[in-house]
Order: structure tokens, then sequence, then C-alpha cells
């Protein structure tokens, strides 16, 4: 049975313009408030590794070390807490500017519209699908005739992905450590997790900007032009 291209056509859901302002800078004090939290979560790190590596040496240490375990913890709640509403903010101005994209350009999208949201769920291929539907996103909201370089987006990527691997491993080795020394190389690398995840969360508020920008501009210019 062949099917109806019309019916094929209407199965598509329709794209409208919304504006993304409210929802990127919602995204961005959220964006602010991880960073916040990572710089908190950074002292603990360091505070711990200062412990553990006193304690390795043999170093009496008191209460101390009660102490350290506390605020590490205390900045794993912070940070899983900013963490998960951050994402809900973030993922909902990205679905805005996806849907966005596709009224501005609406054969230029390798990934369907729902991918804009599963694609930061499904694992493994959320090391990848965000990045490209951004990028289709922005060569789709840069003004017509003058596509934006893709720097930004690819450099923002790269941490985001160093940050999520980093912080898995450091968390693994924190579970597993027994003695002082384990302890202290995982605080170790939870420390440059976290580095990571700041210069991450200050590139993504620099992109949700640029995106953000770009799209009000592009509505701005009215339709594309018609050249004869």
């Amino acid at each position: 049975m062949t099917e109806d291209p019309q019916a094929q056509l209407n199965a598509v859901p329709t794209a409208w313009l919304r504006s993304p302002i409210g929802l990127g800078w919602a995204a961005v004090a959220g964006l602010g408030v991880v960073i916040a939290t990572d710089l908190f979560a950074v002292w603990a790190d360091v505070v711990m590794r200062d412990v553990t590596g006193d304690l390795a040496s043999g170093v009496a240490v008191g209460d101390r070390a009660d102490r350290a375990d506390r605020l590490y913890s205390v900045a794993g709640t912070v940070q899983t807490a900013a963490l998960l509403t951050t994402a809900v903010l973030f993922v909902c101005w990205f679905h805005r500017v996806r849907v966005n994209a596709e009224v501005f350009r609406p054969d230029g999208h390798s990934k369907t519209r729902s991918w804009a949201i599963w694609g930061w769920i499904v694992p493994i291929v959320n090391l990848w699908f965000p990045r490209r539907i951004t990028l289709d996103s922005w060569d789709a909201s840069s003004p017509w005739g003058a596509p934006r370089p893709h720097g930004l987006v690819n450099t923002w990527w790269m941490f985001w992905v160093i940050s999520l691997l980093s912080g898995r491993a450091a968390s693994r080795a924190y579970t597993k450590a027994d003695s002082a020394e384990e302890i202290q190389d995982a605080a170790g690398q939870m420390l440059f997790a976290d580095v990571v995840d700041i210069v991450a969360a200050a590139l993504a508020i620099a992109v949700v900007l640029r995106l953000t920008r770009m799209q009000n501009e592009k509505v701005r210019q009215g339709p594309a032009p018609v050249f004869a």
C-alpha cells in the first residue's frame, strides 16, 4: 500500500517561533548556580585532599577528617541539586531554540526535534547528539547568507564531555577508595572534574546567550531575501 504524501506531511509536528529569551536567562541563572556550587565543591576537594594527605603521612588530624567528610557530602548534595534543576531549564531552552531553528530552516536538521530532549538522556548518544543538534540550530539561526563559525560550540562540547567522563571516573574512584591514599587520589580526580565543569558551564552560558541573540536578531531580519 502506498502511503499518502499529504498524510505524511500532516504527521510532522508544526514548528512555530517562540521567544527563547526567558528560558535562556533562566538557563543562564541556573548555570551560574552550577558554577557557584562547583566552586564550593573545589574547596571541599582541596580540604579532603589536605586531610587525607596528612592521614597518609601519619599526621594526627583530630576532628578534621569528620568535618572534611561532612563538607564533601554537602558539596555533592548541592552540586546534584543545582545540576538537576539547571538541566531541566537548559533542556527546555534547548528544545525551544531547536523548534525555532526548524522554522528558519526546515530542511537543515539531521536529528528530529525529539532528540533535543532524548539526546541528553540516552546513554552513548548523549556524547554527540546534542552537539549535532546545537550545530544544526546554530547554522539555521545564523544571519541569512552569513554562517557563524562553530568554534564556541565545539569548545563548549569538548569541555562538557571531559567534565562528564572525568566526573564519573572520579565518583567511581571515591566509591571504591579504602585507604587514605586512595581517597586523596579520588579527591584529586574530583577536583579536576569540578574545575573542568566550571569551564564547561561558563562556555554553556556563552552558547546560550549567543544562540538566543542570534535567533532574536534573525526574527528582526525578517524573511530570507530573494535574489532575481
